[in-house]
């Protein structure tokens, strides 16, 4: 056999192997969630339900009241979304105007924001909600949906994408009339969709599966998300594994289609010459 069959075969085992330890408690907790109380905390150690049951889930979305589950569901929805739309507009802008617009200071400027990735988030956690409770939106939505929405790790990634964009381009522009603005929309953007899509795919992961900043600034339980509320749900029902998992299963649902439907066009994205093909 080939040196390379080898190697490819070894590394189909290796990366099977990470995907069936990967994939494994995520199994468990799917089939965990279509058991009753009783057999969880009865039957042992089983992988698969000995009798399928829907109870975790009528009991979690239509008997419910001091832990609104679907209440929490809408909200990520909304807070996610918003985020998202929010961030592509200010990251898709201003890496234009980092790699395009000449001013003075510019590379100064966004070397400073590099330089403060280097601070931990954390501590802006105080200052952020002082900032916050200025502007009066402690416990509003607007308090997770707009910061964060110059993350400075998207911005350089598309500024890097679109310095691979040839000027030519601009300046054919140019020369038929076109604007900034028309440069922008008609030819830096189109271009860019594949990298704004990882960045659309991160920022609202990211959004969704936050806990902390949530937790601080949001302080009804009727306008949590639904990644903080299941820290209630696993307070009020500690002894109801069943119902607990089903709730972590519910918050799985988008992050997971997500990912189904937008796979292709992050792969296409991974590679960042493929803005300029054609």
């Amino acid at each position: 056999m080939k040196q390379g069959s080898l190697s490819k075969i070894a590394a189909f085992i290796f990366l099977l192997v990470m995907a069936i330890i990967w994939a494994f408690p995520i199994l468990w907790g799917v089939f965990t969630s279509f058991k009753s109380e009783e057999e969880i905390t009865s039957a042992g150690v089983s992988f698969l339900p000995i009798h399928w049951s829907l109870s975790n889930y009528v009991e979690l979305l239509f008997n419910n009241d001091s832990t609104p589950i679907v209440k929490w569901f809408t909200n990520s929805l909304i807070i996610s979304i918003g985020h998202t739309i929010l961030v592509l507009i200010v990251v898709a802008l201003a890496s234009y105007g980092y790699t395009r617009l000449e001013f003075k200071g510019r590379d100064w400027l966004f070397g400073a924001l590099l330089a403060s990735m280097m601070f931990p988030s954390v501590v802006n956690l105080i200052p952020l909600y002082g900032i916050m409770d200025s502007l009066g939106w402690v416990n509003n939505f607007l308090a997770v949906i707009v910061p964060g929405a110059a993350g400075v790790f998207n911005v350089f990634l598309v500024r890097q994408f679109v310095l691979g964009i040839p000027k030519t381009f601009d300046e054919s522009a140019r020369i038929d009339g076109a604007n900034e603005f028309q440069i922008f929309w008609h030819i830096i953007l189109p271009l860019i969709r594949p990298v704004l899509t990882v960045v659309a795919l991160f920022s609202f992961t990211g959004a969704w599966n936050d806990f902390l900043w949530p937790s601080i600034v949001l302080n009804d339980i009727e306008k949590l998300p639904i990644t903080p509320g299941l820290q209630l749900l696993q307070g009020q029902y500690l002894t109801y594994p069943g119902i607990g998992t089903a709730g972590a299963m519910i918050a799985l649902v988008p992050t997971f289609l997500l990912y189904l439907f937008a796979q292709r066009y992050f792969m296409q994205s991974m590679s960042l010459s493929s803005g300029v093909k054609g």
